[in-house]
This record gives structure tokens, sequence and C-alpha cells, in this order.
């Protein structure tokens, strides 16, 4: 690959960046489903924006490249919810995704004191799936999108972090 790729948390100034890599990342997840409206394809730049100075987000970077990103948030009961995991199509199947997924477990769970981690994807998302599983999620139940996709919610304690896998 020449350049490594480096997992760092998100700044301000990678918003935009983020915004236009989750609207061309999520374009096979619409047409999976046929539906061009789930959440990562109409959520605003200023959206993006919020969630970076709320969330825990992080990013991989190739050079100056934003070639990856997830965003994951602690509510009361302890659970953090990870969401909007995305690797830019080129890069794909190198390890990028679980990497993102171990920063953003551990910054949760050692920073913010997440007590179990939980996601959601939907239910056609084999390659999704396939990862989640590899790194230590197990289905937990489903639930309705407000897009209407059926989406798997998945679930792991914290400390059982993903590995670069």
């Amino acid at each position: 690959m020449g350049m490594s790729v480096t997992i760092s948390a998100a700044t301000e100034q990678d918003a935009e960046q983020i915004f236009r890599l989750q609207y061309l990342c999520f374009q096979s997840e619409a047409a999976l489903y046929g539906n061009y409206r789930i959440d990562p394809l109409v959520q605003t730049l200023d959206s993006v924006r919020e969630e970076v100075a709320a969330d825990c987000v992080f990013v991989a970077r190739l050079g100056d490249e934003v070639v990856g990103s997830v965003r994951g948030r602690v509510a009361e009961d302890g659970a953090a919810s990870i969401g909007k995991l995305c690797v830019h199509p080129r890069l794909q199947g190198h390890g990028i995704g679980g990497r993102l997924l171990r920063a953003a477990e551990s910054a949760l769970a050692e920073k913010h004191g997440a007590k179990r981690f939980r996601l959601h994807t939907g239910h056609r998302s084999e390659s999704n799936l396939r990862l989640y599983r590899r790194v230590g999620y197990e289905t937990v139940g489903t639930s309705q999108g407000a897009d209407g996709v059926l989406m798997i919610v998945l679930e792991k304690p914290a400390g059982t972090y993903a590995t670069t896998a």
C-alpha cells in the first residue's frame, strides 16, 4: 500500500471528509435494501459535525485522506452504541474496520465507562455480520430501523475488544 493507515480520534476538521466517505460507503447498503433513505445517506453535514463534537468518533487515515470512520456513545444504562462504521470501498478487507472498532471499544470502555457494546446492522448485510461476529459480537435481537429496514442487534461485553482481524 505504500503508506500505512493510522487510526486516531476525529477532529472538527474531519467532519466533511467523514460526511463524504459515509455517503460513498453506504451506497452499497442502500442498494442491498433498495432504500436510498437510510440514515447515513440522509444525514446532514451539520449533524455529522455535531456527532464529531459530542460523540466518540475515530477515523482511519491514509496520509491526509479519511478512509474510514466509526462513532460511539455511551447511554445511561452503560451500553455503548457503536455505529456508522465505514471503510472506503477500495480499502475494505484489509482489517481497517476491525481496527476502528477496537479503537472505539477501547475508548468507550476506558474513558467513558461502557459496560457493553451494542451495534445494529441490516439483516441482509452478510459482510458486516461476519465482521461483527468474528470480533465477538452475538445477536441479541432485531429492531425496525426508522427507514423500515429490519436490523440485527448485536452485543458483547466490554473488555472483549475487537482484534485487528
